[in-house]
């Protein structure tokens, strides 16, 4: 029998108000901070994501879902957003629109993964930039949109954790101190940390290896190496979040794990219903991206969360949403001519607004009661052999267990004043 491929899910009808309710959210909230959508193309060019997020990181080398087309195209099912809407605020001239372009976009991202709770190796995520613009002023922004939507749903025990990784003038001195410490320890060090050592060695701080925890405890921290611009922009940043009250902590081995960052890194951390994965989303400045990818130098910051993670923090916290709409009206019916006459009442009803089930098949009309009981309909129309006869139909009030008989003409009307 067939079954979902390992790391992929169904989403069913019982979870459907999460989503629907996430992502009304996700857009009432950038609409409230003047974001629009941009949906890049689920697959691009396996090249731009290689150069984008970087030739070194776990993502291109283990992660990737990259085929050939029939063209003899190289491809790639998109691992992350940043690199796409780049490519597309390249193509499409956005340097010459009101700056900063403040986008959004929500849909599903690939990556082959060992999965997890609340990760897939397809996943859904949201993913808001703003592109243009230098201002530590837009980093808080990004930032205060990423809380807010945590606590425009209920999150409790938010808080960011914070790092600056640099710019091009200052990180690579930093790098070299990194390396050289490294060095003196690489018998006490993991393979992994072997090989990023020489390839990505930032993300050393990242290894997750009991040995190698002493290790980065002890690293040099990268705001030591700042440069008077970096460390402006940063303590600016603090400021900010101070004045907002937003309580943050420094954590020197926050990198994250894409090479196209700058300067500021964070991510929002919730306080329960994550075990030990706290972190529930991230991003950071990549100053450096789109000149990497052949547009003009633009300076740009954004973050993504994963849609799954967070489903999974509102129920583990037990986070209320609004349920969606049901249909509060079953149209029973005894009889062929009684159907038919049942199957435009119903198209009547939903035409008007309506929210409507027909009861299918033959069943006796005790079956299609019970059928209006599990619905949880407020009313149930019956319409057979009598009613027709008479020109009405029948409503009969689920909870009050009480019926009467109403002209056809004027049913719409009549439960358009009940419900």
């Amino acid at each position: 029998m067939y079954q979902a491929v390992r790391g992929t899910q169904d989403i069913l009808p019982d979870d459907a108000p999460y989503w629907r309710h996430l992502e009304n959210t996700i857009h009432d909230l950038c609409a409230r901070y003047g974001y629009r959508r941009l949906e890049p193309p689920l697959f691009e060019e396996t090249s731009l994501f290689v150069r984008g997020v970087g030739e070194g990181t776990d993502i291109v080398e283990k992660e990737m879902y990259s085929f050939t087309d029939r063209g003899g195209r190289e491809l790639t099912l998109r691992p992350e957003f940043t690199a796409g809407v780049m490519r597309a605020y390249i193509e499409h001239g956005m340097h010459t629109w009101p700056q900063p372009v403040k986008v959004y976009s929500i849909g599903p991202a690939f990556r082959y993964e060992a999965p997890q709770a609340g990760r897939y190796r397809q996943f859904h995520q949201v993913n808001v930039e703003a592109i243009g613009e230098q201002d530590p002023a837009v980093d808080l922004e990004i930032m205060s949109v990423a809380w807010d939507l945590y606590e425009t749903l209920g999150s409790q025990g938010l808080s960011f954790q914070l790092n600056s990784t640099g710019c091009p003038a200052c990180k690579p001195v930093y790098i070299r101190h990194l390396v050289a410490y490294y060095e003196q320890h690489l018998d006490d060090i993991c393979p992994d940390c072997r090989r990023r050592l020489q390839r990505n060695p930032l993300r050393v701080l990242d290894c997750k290896v009991e040995s190698c925890q002493p290790i980065i405890e002890a690293a040099p921290h990268m705001r030591q190496y700042l440069c008077a611009e970096c460390a402006e922009h940063f303590a600016t940043l603090l400021g900010y979040l101070d004045l907002l009250g937003r309580p943050y902590t420094l954590n020197h081995r926050l990198v994250r794990g894409l090479d196209y960052y700058t300067k500021t890194v964070f991510e929002v951390w919730a306080g329960e219903g994550l075990g030990s994965q706290n972190a529930v989303c991230g991003g950071g400045r990549y100053d450096g991206l789109i000149e990497e990818l052949g547009g003009p130098p633009t300076p740009g910051i954004g973050f993504a969360a994963g849609l799954e993670r967070i489903i999974l923090t509102m129920k583990a916290q037990g986070i209320a949403i609004p349920q969606l709409p049901a249909p509060q009206v079953l149209v029973a019916h005894r009889g062929a001519a009684a159907k038919a006459r049942a199957v435009v009442l119903a198209s009547e009803l939903r035409a008007a607004g309506i929210a409507t089930l027909l009861a299918f098949g033959q069943r006796s009309l005790k079956a299609q009661m019970r059928e209006a009981d599990r619905a949880g309909v407020r009313f149930t129309l019956i319409l057979g052999g009598d009613e027709l006869a008479a020109g009405e139909v029948t409503v009969r009030d689920m909870s009050a267990a009480e019926q009467q008989r109403v002209a056809p003409a004027e049913i719409a009307g009549w439960l358009k004043r009940r419900l």
